[in-house]
């Protein structure tokens, strides 16, 4: 398993820029929390890179993440990879989030689609955000409607960790990456 077959399977299936951006997104703050919790880097970026790839094609579940599914395995994918991409969506028949791995990538997946909105209409991009202006944005039920926020609520608990230290732990984590996710200051 390498990060840039991954990436070349990632983008083998999706076209559309945003959501190769969210992918990306949520690879880094993967990588960024594998190594707080001593874990495998290369494993949960990949997992947070190849999470959504079968959206495109298949956007209703069971489908996504379902076909997906079906792909990584038969490409050689490991079985627990495969599982955590096939638990970040709710409701699909056994297979409930177990692992520290499954419950990363499902606190992620949503707040990272929120912080890259927020940061779109920020002037300084994801330069200088803070936890604080998440979660005002939050609170404001019009912006970016549809990110889920009681998945971004559910998704912390199982870490263990403040929602607001989860938020600003997931912004540290891609602020260093801003320029390549296109998430800088707007030029006057």
């Amino acid at each position: 398993m390498n990060r840039q077959a991954a990436w070349e399977l990632m983008c083998e299936f999706t076209q559309n820029e945003s959501l190769r951006r969210h992918m990306h997104c949520v690879e880094l703050a993967m990588r960024a929390y594998a190594r707080q919790f001593g874990e495998d880097e290369t494993k949960w970026g990949i997992v947070g890179l190849l999470h959504d790839f079968d959206y495109e094609r298949w956007p209703n579940p069971p489908d996504h993440p379902l076909q997906g599914a079906r792909i990584l395995a038969e490409r050689g994918y490991p079985d627990d990879v495969i599982y955590a991409i096939k638990s970040h969506v709710d409701g699909l028949p056994d297979c409930p989030r177990q692992s520290r791995l499954d419950h990363t990538l499902f606190a992620c997946d949503e707040l990272c689609g929120f912080i890259t909105a927020v940061a779109l209409v920020r002037p300084d991009g994801l330069l200088g955000m803070k936890a604080k202006s998440v979660r005002k944005k939050m609170k404001q039920k019009s912006f970016a409607e549809k990110v889920n926020r009681e998945d971004i609520l559910r998704g912390v608990e199982p870490l263990g960790i403040e929602l607001n230290e989860h938020i600003q732990f997931v912004i540290d984590a891609l602020t260093p990456h801003a320029e390549e996710l296109n998430l800088v200051p707007v030029a006057p």
